[in-house]
């Protein structure tokens, strides 16, 4: 139960140093020459709970380590301002990460894990980290020592801070949820596309011949058809890094989204192609976006979205990839890719079977922005005590 706070409230707190509140890179003991999860920089999503660990690699003696329920506080510009902050999850055991990382706990009748994630999150937190960095310019870091002599003002009572993170976590483990059933969603989708147009087991599949192509054996019917052929190219454009925001309509760069603009060039959902940068990554973007230089965008003729989104997926782009000092994908590269395309009555049945997959998929992505939404309004109001959460 949550009740608006007052000055009395404070009281119950304390002010004191972060570095008397939590454990900064506490030891965790990893042998050489042994595999462990693994987290990149570039694998951490913004204010985020990484619960799925797809990454392995030896340890070599490099790298923050950390254990379940750590928090990896991102030291280094722009990831901090970029809110490269993560709460390690579903850990059965230790792993290891960027050295950009800060690693985070909490003390021992001191600070609740959770809470620590949480409280990392604040504004006061990062922004006194960030004014704490040093360095040459475009790679300062953290000092670590202002860094754990910022002043922060925080409940003693244990059980008071596992009220608050209660009502925090509530919305993550809503949207986890959503993004595990939204994962499903996906999968069901691929095996589909796997089942019909790879293994060639669509619908009476019984019914049809085998023949010749110039990529292997194809059902009768079908045809190999340049890619240039089936769809309309261009890049994107788009605002200057320089120029993102924070908030507003989604921007994409090769890799995904990199930051959010006032205004949007694209009405509906596009195809793209990461053609600089992270090459050949394959994108299907919401709607009222912007796509920057760095990805082609790309128009079925047939108007199959869908059909062609998963069907570049399944693609082999690699062999199309240009260029020497830094790859890239080309629009004239795209001239040799080559693709097995099935009758338009087995697209129709794919694209209709799958619109309605990604219907829900975008459903539940709109529905945790507004529980991230909830979530970031109470955090900090729960944080600094102006929002009291008593026990039921």
């Amino acid at each position: 139960m949550i009740k608006k706070g007052n000055q009395k409230l404070n009281k119950t707190w304390r002010r004191m140093k972060l570095g008397d509140f939590v454990e900064i890179n506490p030891l965790v003991k990893l042998q050489r020459d042994k595999e462990y999860p693994f987290l990149d920089m570039a694998d951490v999503q913004p204010f985020s709970r990484t619960t799925r660990w797809q990454k392995n690699k030896v340890f070599n003696g490099s790298g923050a380590r950390f254990e379940n329920r750590d928090t990896l506080f991102a030291r280094i510009t722009p990831c901090l301002e970029n809110g490269k902050i993560t709460q390690a999850l579903n850990l059965d055991k230790p792993g290891f990460g960027s050295t950009e990382f800060y690693v985070l706990r909490g003390k021992k009748g001191i600070s609740d894990d959770d809470f620590v994630y949480y409280f990392s999150q604040t504004y006061r937190i990062r922004k006194l980290a960030e004014q704490s960095m040093i360095g040459a310019s475009g790679r300062q870091r953290v000092e670590r020592a202002a860094f754990e002599n910022i002043e922060i003002e925080t409940p003693l009572d244990l059980k008071e801070q596992k009220r608050i993170t209660s009502i925090l976590s509530a919305f993550d483990d809503k949207i986890e949820l959503n993004n595990k059933i939204s994962q499903n969603l996906e999968q069901t989708a691929q095996a589909i596309f796997k089942e019909w147009f790879v293994k060639f087991k669509f619908p009476d599949h019984e019914k049809v011949k085998m023949i010749d192509s110039e990529l292997g054996k194809i059902p009768e019917g079908w045809k190999v058809k340049s890619f240039v052929e089936l769809v309309n190219i261009e890049y994107g454009r788009g605002p200057a890094s320089s120029q993102l925001k924070k908030s507003g309509y989604p921007v994409y760069g090769a890799n995904g989204v990199i930051g959010y603009f006032d205004s949007f060039n694209f009405l509906n959902r596009q195809i793209i192609i990461g053609c600089r940068g992270v090459v050949g990554n394959i994108t299907l973007t919401l709607p009222k976006c912007i796509i920057t230089h760095n990805s082609l965008v790309i128009s079925p003729g047939n108007k199959r979205k869908i059909f062609f989104y998963y069907l570049l997926r399944n693609g082999n782009l690699d062999a199309v990839v240009g260029g020497s000092a830094q790859p890239q994908i080309t629009i004239n590269d795209l001239g040799q890719f080559n693709l097995i395309i099935p009758e338009e009555e087995l697209q129709d049945k794919f694209e209709s079977i799958v619109t309605d997959i990604e219907q829900k998929r975008l459903m539940f992505f709109y529905e945790n922005q507004k529980l991230a939404a909830l979530r970031d309004l109470l955090l900090p109001k729960l944080m600094n005590g102006e929002i009291e959460v008593i026990e039921a």
